[in-house]
């Protein structure tokens, strides 16, 4: 799995248009933190704005605008909008999955695990009992 995506932002100060756009590594985000870092400071510096600069402050009232998503993150991007709730829901399960794949195939031999539903459901089912009576 492989997500990526383009956050851009755009805005006029003092009659100068200023835009930055970055590529972001979802999975590297997700795997590392579990969400998505603050895009504001990342811009700012694509665009070598200080923190302290009447230009950032513009820049903070503007909306981040999100283009060009590859991979699962794909579904969550609607008109440079991105629901990263949902993202993080089923990225987060997709990670589950793929943990479980293993087991199912370690100890059953199953090679995939979309194809046994029940299984999958069951094995599931089980992480998340587990995880509730932690």
């Amino acid at each position: 799995m492989s997500n990526h995506i383009t956050a851009s932002v755009e805005f006029y100060f003092k009659g100068e248009k200023h835009s930055a756009s970055i590529e972001l590594d979802m999975d590297q985000h997700m795997h590392a933190n579990g969400e998505l870092p603050d895009l504001y400071p990342l811009l700012a510096t694509a665009m070598g704005l200080g923190a302290y600069s009447y230009e950032y402050e513009m820049m903070l009232a503007e909306t981040i605008m999100f283009s060009d998503a590859k991979g699962l993150i794909a579904d969550f991007v609607s008109e440079g909008a991105l629901d990263l709730a949902a993202f993080n829901d089923v990225w987060s399960e997709s990670i589950i999955i793929e943990k479980l794949q293993d087991i199912a195939k370690q100890h059953l031999s199953i090679d995939d695990i979309e194809q046994q539903t029940d299984l999958k459901n069951a094995l599931l089912e089980a992480y998340r009992l587990g995880k509730e009576s932690r």
